[in-house]
């Protein structure tokens, strides 16, 4: 019988042992469930094959092509990655939609012994609960948003929040992006799909019931788009402002882009994009800086003179911060900061 989801908590509810992808390599690789592997009965270039068949000559011809190569594919995965899997093993198999790959995989799986079974829709039924929860839907989490100009470790200071026990959502890290032009990270960034099945994740494992922290982000991260329903949600949400010394934010982002300073064709090429934002001349005196080694002279003035002024032409279409807090960037004042953070928190939220 085939698993209906009516909740995206319906997946950890129900216990599975293994939840399998069988669709292509590049159909897991845009978006799949939470936790799944993939163990695809057709390849890439085998869907498109018996796909092309079954339009272009005939159903039934590419129903037998297709049924050949399952049953090849899925001798590869029992005599490979489930050779090991003991009687008891309960694996939940999915595909696109129709059922005819979970279908034929599962009934494999069912014949050896297992108690295996597909879900009903497949990942578009999964894809239609993301979609309510990020798009359609208004979350009801008790959402606040860190703030602070760049530089004032919010990234960190969420990591030391989620040590303290609370509840924290980092967007940058399931966008792979820290958020700037700057923002790149190696490896690059998950599909939308794939950056909202995380998010939708995470929302999910968060208790509604006490305050969850996010970041302060603009509507996009990278080349992703926060969903409608969060980014009303952060709308709404009390802000608690961060502020620190600017030669202290300058020193914190050299050591906190280590890694951008490094390499040193992509910082100039980074550099390079604001000319359109900021002029030739202004840009070529950061790019000097750059030249010369300057890291803390560059940090300063992009802080100031480019990402400075931004935030204040953002804040000021919003209201005013719940709570300002004036932190040090060391890991005794960061440590400060999340205790702090920790007790606004519980006045902010306390009798809502």
């Amino acid at each position: 019988m085939a698993l209906t989801l009516t909740a995206l908590s319906d997946l950890a509810d129900a216990g599975f042992d293994t939840v399998i992808d069988v669709r292509s390599p590049a159909e897991y690789a845009e978006d799949h469930l939470p936790g799944a592997i993939s163990l695809p009965v057709l390849s890439n270039e085998e869907r498109a094959r018996v796909g092309t068949i079954y339009k272009q000559d005939s159903p039934f011809r590419a129903r037998k092509i297709g049924a050949a190569l399952v049953a090849r594919n899925a001798a590869a995965h029992l005599e490979g990655p489930l050779a090991g899997m003991a009687g008891g093993w309960r694996p939940l198999v999915y595909c696109w939609r129709g059922g005819q790959r979970s279908g034929a995989f599962a009934t494999i799986l069912e014949q050896v012994g297992w108690r295996a079974q597909t879900v009903a829709g497949g990942y578009r039924a999964y894809r239609r609960l993301v979609t309510g929860l990020l798009y359609d839907g208004t979350l009801g989490h008790r959402l606040a948003v860190l703030d602070g100009n760049t530089g004032t470790a919010k990234t960190e200071i969420l990591a030391l929040l989620d040590t303290r026990g609370v509840q924290v959502i980092d967007l940058e890290a399931l966008a792979g992006h820290r958020g700037s032009v700057f923002g790149h990270r190696p490896g690059g960034q998950p599909s939308q799909k794939a950056f909202e099945s995380s998010l939708a994740a995470a929302l999910v494992r968060a208790d509604p019931a006490r305050p969850l922290v996010v970041e302060a982000e603009s509507s996009r991260i990278g080349a992703l788009t926060l969903p409608p329903a969060l980014w009303s949600a952060m709308g709404r949400a009390p802000r608690i402002a961060l502020r620190a010394a600017p030669g202290d934010r300058a020193a914190y982002l050299v050591r906190a882009y280590a890694d951008m300073l490094e390499d040193t064709a992509q910082l100039a090429a980074t550099l390079n994009s604001l000319r359109p934002l900021q002029g030739h001349a202004l840009v070529e005196a950061w790019q000097a800086l750059a030249r010369a080694g300057d890291w803390h002279g560059l940090a300063r003035e992009l802080t100031e003179r480019h990402y400075d002024p931004r935030y204040l032409k953002s804040r000021a279409r919003g209201a005013a911060p719940a709570a300002t807090l004036d932190i040090a960037l060391d890991a005794r004042g960061l440590d400060t900061a999340a205790g702090a953070i920790e007790a606004a928190l519980t006045r902010l939220f306390s009798g809502s």
